[in-house]
């Protein structure tokens, strides 16, 4: 990667106007770039706090967003399914340098085929698109993934909906993904599929959020497809092992065998209970390293300290709750 190089001030959008995006506009706006968010709704406490404007666009008005789009060095996607293919089209017709899709979590070379992914919504269908107009001949648009494993957050009292966001991945409530914290409960998969232990890289959103920014100073040409960066990295049964010290109490753990997971994803199938075979979805992508990554290159590039996980666990499950 070509040597850092003070960045030029940008025109910088960010699409949604959910809790990931407001941590986004809240790091990029104490920058040099402009920035305009786009949303579906009203969104005055963005003007209010941060330096920014807000546009109301409908994701289904390509005219609109070509329009708003207009001279945009940099687009950044917090929205997914039709209305970020939307976006990429009006992105590409008005030859936007670089798109950021909405891609936060889990690891590019990780992710089962499409065909075999629950919680896909559209997200490859994007990515080919993306990788299309990247190799376009005439005016490519260049395109980066910011993977992170899991937020922090999704472990967080309240879960992931106390920060506005967890919802299209059916993970907004606390205790949604693995362990409730709060109760002292777990369910864990034991190993991979090959009898391997699962590790599981995680980050902040807020530090997420830092990362991002701090990337906009290295100048979008130095930009790969994939950024990955991330906080911790521990085995489902350390990170149980963490909210149990923190909580100063036993956890009520259930360990799942890997031929365990399928055969309940089989009969919650079978008996069309889908809240549950989505949740037991969530087993088994981390068993299968969806969330684990080795080289978190936008570590080593970026002035960014991260806070750890304990340290995380601490902050919002220390004190009384």
């Amino acid at each position: 990667m070509a040597k850092k190089t003070p960045a030029a001030s940008m025109r910088i959008v960010i699409a949604g106007g959910g809790g990931f995006a407001a941590l986004l506009v809240q790091e990029l706006s104490t920058s040099s770039h402009g920035i305009l968010v786009l949303s579906r709704a009203p969104h005055p406490e963005f003007e209010a706090h941060y330096d920014c404007q807000v546009a109301i666009v409908d994701y289904d008005d390509l005219e609109k967003l070509q329009f708003l789009l207009q001279g945009a060095d940099l687009v950044i996607s917090t929205i997914s399914g039709v209305e970020q293919l939307n976006l990429i089209d009006a992105a590409r017709r008005v030859r936007v340098r670089t798109f950021v899709p909405s891609e936060f979590e889990g690891a590019l070379g990780h992710r089962p085929a499409p065909s075999n992914d629950p919680f896909d919504n559209d997200s490859s269908t994007a990515l080919d698109q993306l990788r299309r107009w990247s190799s376009s001949k005439q005016h490519p648009m260049k395109y980066t993934v910011f993977s992170c494993g899991v937020f922090y957050e999704r472990f967080a009292p309240g879960g992931l909906q106390r920060y506005n966001m967890g919802a299209t991945c059916r993970l907004p409530n606390q205790g949604d993904y693995l362990i409730n914290v709060g109760l002292g409960t777990a369910e864990l998969p034991e190993t991979d599929a090959q009898g391997r232990p699962v590790q599981i890289s995680l980050t902040s959103a807020f530090d997420v959020a830092r990362f991002v920014a701090a990337a906009t100073e290295l100048g979008l040409d130095n930009w790969p497809h994939e950024f990955r960066m991330r906080g911790a990295r521990a085995s489902p049964q350390r990170i149980q092992q963490l909210c149990s010290e923190v909580r100063q109490t036993e956890f009520n753990v259930t360990s799942r065998p890997y031929s365990e997971i399928l055969q309940w994803l089989d009969y919650y199938q079978q008996n069309n209970n889908e809240a549950s075979w989505f949740a037991m979805q969530h087993l088994l992508q981390t068993a299968n390293g969806r969330y684990n990554f080795g080289d978190a290159n936008l570590n080593q590039l970026v002035n960014v300290e991260p806070i750890g996980f304990r340290d995380w666990l601490r902050q919002n499950w220390g004190g009384p709750q």
